[in-house]
């Protein structure tokens, strides 16, 4: 009977959490916002991809504001690896600097992640890369060594490849090195 019961309980959050991704999805600026407002109750980690994709698609000034603030306030360390992998994923492109301010706004801890947060802002434009090292200051570690290593090759990389340079970006980058020089001496002791 307690399985039934769960099973039923079950079904009836994914049905509510269906409604609440549909009016997510609609033209109506109200209904966006309400199911912004319910995602922040009933929503998990997989809505992430969705929330992004509806930033992607774009939606008013307000409705923009408000799934940035949902995702700034996230609490759960399992939204790490969605939030992660829209980071990763090149179709996220156009807004991955958006959801890199609301990874220094969160209380969630990404420091497994620092060498991905480096090869971000190697790879992005400079407002990203000043993005990355706000959060790279702001990790808590413990850090894995082999995170510090790959993180020190993309820097490597960053340098030989760079000849003609932004130079505000090149001293963002600089500062991301010495961040990770600073790291790197605090695993050795």
């Amino acid at each position: 009977m307690s399985k039934f019961l769960d099973d039923m309980a079950e079904k009836k959050q994914s049905q509510k959490l269906l409604k609440i991704l549909t009016d997510l999805n609609s033209e109506d600026e109200k209904k966006i916002s309400k199911a912004i407002k319910s995602l922040e109750a009933h929503g998990d980690a997989r809505v992430i991809k969705t929330l992004a994709k509806r930033l992607l698609a774009g939606v008013n000034e307000k409705n923009e504001k408000e799934i940035i603030e949902l995702l700034s306030s996230l609490k759960d360390t399992s939204t790490v690896v969605e939030i992660m992998d829209v980071l990763g994923d090149k179709e996220f492109l156009p807004i991955r600097q958006k959801i890199l301010t609301t990874i220094w706004n969160t209380k969630v801890d990404f420091s497994d992640y620092i060498d991905e947060f480096v090869e971000i802002a190697v790879d992005g434009d400079f407002m990203e890369a000043l993005d990355c090292l706000t959060i790279i200051e702001n990790l808590e570690g413990p850090f894995m060594e082999e995170n510090i290593l790959e993180s020190q090759l993309h820097l490597k990389n960053y340098l030989e490849k760079n000849l003609a340079r932004d130079n505000q970006k090149a001293q963002i980058m600089s500062e991301i090195a010495l961040l990770l020089k600073e790291i790197d001496m605090n695993l050795t002791d």
